[in-house]
């Protein structure tokens, strides 16, 4: 019989039937060694319950993969297969890397422009909301969700799920030794339908948001990591996959810097693939200068803090938090859409990533930052607008502090200096610009109304000093191409 083929950066699975006796979550081991020429990784399986288990692998090499499994009981040990991996198809990049520049690409190499958003708790919500959700997700601008695997208990978030991570027990309460497959399967389509959108799902591993309502905040050590070890086992092999330690760490009182330092130490460990990873602050910041960090996620709406952070960590820079577009009674639940959209402006263009949320009322207390469903604000559509923009852009783009003196202002330009720049002014709201270009070029201008998300050329070309008129309102941005391919020189000092 043939091997299997599975395209790269894929979910390779091995299915084997064994014990029901006793607990087969918590007393079957159960692991397999995959090999392609010198390459050589152990992966854990995991009991997905009615006598099932389950090993899977994401391959990275294209050629043929042996497998053989190891366990406790004689059943599933000794196992082998193989199969063969081909190249990914179009639109697979693989996993999301670090790249140079404080900058992510995928693992092949390509470009990766993220645009994040945050659904907390809709794989809570019944099965009709979720696939509207989806469908939701198909049409807008974002490729990262934000997204819990415990329940929340929090205002206008007060329902009870249909399904749990864990076996609840007769008399009340949850058996933190048994999983239940059901949960776990839903979150499973979940992550691949996002996967299948091109979107990647930042799982978000603990919250304080229980409000001792079902104790997954506070369960002891052991528990917090016999889920950890099931979690990578389950999910990991999604090339989609981003982990997220906390959502506002600091706030769960009954962890300490050691509990999220070991936390990091077990998804290092434990997931073969090495998935991005980092931990979301509340009112006080993790460490992200730690080895095990690979990126900082903030909390925070000083966007104009992003060139800083760069330089400090060395690493890239996500504002996955920035205040949410809606009309709670929260400041940090009311910002305008005006808002919302300068925020994506003043990141990106300062070299960072900027996520969006949303939490406008709803009669039914349906709010997208937390249950999806629908989006209802007017910043979508601009943030697609600039998605756009940006992927346009030659690649990559870098912040220039301080340009011409204009410390106020989201400046980049391209890897190349002298070929193409992006100027956004935000609110201040100029009717006329000084611009001192290179002198060796031609350039062209268009200004962009980022708010009517239209653009404007302006007449002629430009080079070396010149002075341009502007329509002297706020939100208004400047994109400037050079038009010859010949050798350029730096931007002059400002």
């Amino acid at each position: 019989m043939p091997a299997q083929t599975i395209e790269r950066w894929s979910t390779f699975e091995v299915e084997l039937a064994g014990p029901r006796d006793g607990n087969p979550f918590a007393e079957v081991e159960l692991s397999a060694e995959f090999r392609c020429g010198d390459h050589l990784h152990r992966v854990d399986g995991f009991y997905d319950g009615d006598g099932i288990y389950r090993i899977r692998f994401m391959p990275y090499l294209d050629g043929g993969w042996e497998f053989t499994t190891h366990s406790n009981r004689p059943a599933l040990d000794g196992k082998t297969g193989r199969f063969a991996c081909t190249p990914p198809a179009p639109g697979n990049h693989g996993p999301v890397r670090v790249g140079g520049n404080c900058q992510f690409e995928y693992a092949d190499g390509a470009r990766c422009t993220c645009f994040g958003t945050t659904c907390y708790a809709w794989i809570h919500q019944p099965e009709q909301l979720q696939d509207q959700t989806i469908r939701t997700l198909a049409s807008a601008p974002f490729n990262k969700l934000r997204m819990c695997i415990f329940p929340k208990n929090y205002a206008y978030n007060t329902n009870e799920p249909e399904r749990y991570p864990f076996v609840k027990k007769t008399g009340g309460g949850f058996d933190l030794r048994r999983f239940a497959p059901d949960f776990w399967r839903n979150l499973e389509r979940r992550i691949g339908q996002l996967r299948d959108l091109k979107i990647d799902a930042d799982v978000i591993l603990f919250h304080p948001y229980d409000e001792g309502r079902w104790g997954f905040d506070r369960m002891e050590a052991a528990s917090d990591d016999f889920y950890l070890r099931y979690t990578i086992a389950r999910l990991a092999a999604f090339r989609n996959v981003w982990w997220s330690v906390a959502n506002e760490y600091d706030f769960m009182k009954s962890k300490n810097m050691g509990d999220w330092d070991r936390f990091f130490h077990i998804l290092q460990k434990r997931d073969p693939y090495q998935h991005l990873r980092s931990i979301h602050n509340g009112s006080k910041w993790y460490d992200y200068g730690k080895p095990w960090v690979t990126h900082v996620s903030l909390q925070s709406s000083d966007l104009t803090g992003g060139v800083r952070l760069r330089e400090q960590y060395h690493k890239p820079v996500v504002y996955d938090e920035c205040c949410y577009e809606g009309n709670v009674e929260w400041l940090w639940g009311n910002i305008t859409p005006e808002q919302m959209t300068q925020r994506f402006w003043d990141g990106i263009l300062r070299g960072c990533y900027v996520g969006h949320g949303e939490t406008y009322l709803d009669p039914k207390d349906i709010l997208w930052w937390s249950k999806g469903g629908v989006l209802h604000g007017s910043s979508p559509h601009r943030i697609a607008f600039l998605r756009r923009i940006i992927e346009e852009a030659p690649a990559p783009l870098v912040p220039i502090t301080n340009m011409f003196g204009w410390e106020h202002n989201a400046i980049a330009e391209s890897g190349v200096p002298g070929r193409f720049y992006l100027i956004y002014f935000g609110q201040h709201q100029p009717a006329r610009k000084d611009l001192p270009l290179p002198t060796d070029g031609r350039f062209e201008i268009e200004v962009i109304d980022t708010w009517n998300m239209t653009f404007t050329p302006l007449p002629g070309t430009y080079s070396g000093k010149c002075r341009i008129e502007l329509p002297g309102k706020p939100y208004i941005a400047l994109r400037i191409k050079r038009l010859d391919g010949s050798a350029v020189e730096a931007l002059p000092p400002g």
